[in-house]
């Protein structure tokens, strides 16, 4: 499962995107596993256990080799170089899996408190007023739009916050959304921005409530969001004690949060795995980024890219 975690900036979303890796990481089935951190913030290291001062290698400074292996000798590609971030694979691509191995994965995921995490890259100084970050996101959209991930298998992206997704097909990318959300007016608000676009493509939202302190702020929330609310997280030490550095045990953590954690796992297992659908995102995306602005940019139709008849899940044997 694709698994992204969302919300309003501060709602809580990387550290529940940190606690779902860590759960799935110390479960007794040992499921393959990797983590990404898309958010320009960069704090999901952090929340795994990272010191402050850990370098990693980051995929936006690695994008043009990253390009390159996945190209492989994909004959709609006219080169690495003409690949954007919505560039689908099609016959010829080179696709990776959740564990690997391959070069991709020894470029840029390193082990972090047990979860194997690629990170997206901050954004630097030299970025400011030049650049756009969703060009370092981009290299995350590629990597999904190339990754084969079966029963039992979880990637699971801290995505950028508020509606940034929206700037391309990623908010397509999962198989399961989880939108993190306070019991806040302004939650809320993010809430029915992301679901207004969200609904229309199919993508099914499910909202957990974060920094819950008693029946009122859930009642809040179902008034708010209705079926929509899968779960809810209450105030933590547990998480408390990791927002100030300190990374305690897991099995320390509170019982009715470690239950809600189960729940958000359930809820992705349940998940429907619709690979044709994804490639007709993938497409549709795409057209519209190349119409938009990347065939001006290349220089060439970068439709032509898109091989019709390629549908990702049905490859999965190439990669095994």
């Amino acid at each position: 499962m694709k698994i992204a975690f969302v919300g309003k900036g501060g709602s809580g979303k990387t550290t529940l995107a940190a606690l779902l890796a860590r759960h799935l990481a110390a479960a007794p089935d040992r499921p393959p596993l990797l983590a990404i951190d898309a958010d320009i913030n960069q704090h999901l290291a952090a929340a795994l256990g990272a010191a402050d001062d850990a370098t990693r290698p980051a995929l936006g400074d690695h994008l043009a080799q990253i390009k390159d292996y996945l190209r492989g000798d994909n004959p709609r590609i006219s080169s690495a170089a003409a690949m954007v971030k919505t560039t689908p694979p099609g016959r010829g691509s080179r696709l990776l899996t959740i564990d690997g191995p391959n070069p991709v994965y020894d470029l840029v995921v390193r082990e972090v408190g047990g979860v194997r995490l690629a990170v997206t890259g901050p954004f630097a100084e030299q970025d400011l007023g030049v650049a756009c970050y969703h060009g370092k996101v981009g290299a995350v959209e590629l990597l999904l739009n190339h990754l084969l991930d079966g029963p039992g298998e979880y990637a699971v992206v801290d995505m950028t916050a508020g509606a940034d997704s929206f700037a391309s097909g990623l908010f397509t990318r999962f198989d399961a959304t989880f939108l993190v959300c306070e019991p806040t007016v302004r939650g809320v608000a993010v809430y029915r921005q992301y679901l207004g676009h969200a609904r229309d493509r199919g993508v099914r939202v499910h909202v957990v409530g974060n920094k819950i302190v008693d029946g009122s702020d859930v009642a809040f929330l179902r008034a708010e969001v209705g079926d929509d609310l899968l779960t809810w997280f209450g105030r933590s030490d547990w998480v408390r004690a990791a927002e100030r550095g300190e990374v305690r045990p897991l099995d320390a953590l509170e019982p009715a949060n470690h239950a809600a954690l189960r729940l958000v796992r359930e809820a992705a297992d349940a998940a429907e795995k619709d690979w044709h659908r994804y490639a007709r995102q993938a497409a549709e995306f795409h057209r519209r980024n190349a119409i938009a602005w990347a065939n001006d940019r290349i220089g060439e139709d970068l439709a032509d890219q898109i091989d019709p008849d390629f549908v990702l899940g049905d490859h999965r044997q190439l990669v095994r």
